[in-house]
């Protein structure tokens, strides 16, 4: 049997690029800690503020919006050879990533007990 007639299964999951933006571009860590906020799903009390000591929250500079469309476009390109490929060999498995983490594991599990 050649490698993908196994039982092999490629899990793909989708995002919109838009989603993605706005998920890491509002990211905030504090940095000795490494505790992470978000602007709008998990914002600090205080802005740009850690809850638990009161230092500074950081951005990293490359969470910016220019560089993550620029990121995730070099992503396309270079992935979607592969995703073509797995699907025409019949082991992708694509999964809607916008759903709750515990429904994406579930589904993720769903495809190795196929």
């Amino acid at each position: 049997k050649q490698w993908y007639q196994r039982r092999v299964a490629i899990t793909a999951g989708k995002v919109k690029d838009e989603i993605l933006v706005e998920r890491i571009a509002g990211r905030m860590i504090h940095q000795s800690s490494g505790r992470t906020y978000h602007e709008v799903f998990a914002p600090p009390k205080v802005p740009m503020t850690d809850d638990v000591t009161g230092e500074p929250l950081m951005k990293r500079p490359d969470d910016n919006p220019t560089i993550l469309k620029r990121r995730l476009d070099i992503y396309h390109e270079q992935t979607a050879p592969l995703i073509k490929f797995y699907k025409e060999k019949g082991i992708l498995r694509s999964i809607d990533a916008m759903q709750s983490p515990e429904k994406v594991f579930d589904e993720i599990s769903g495809h190795f007990k196929k």
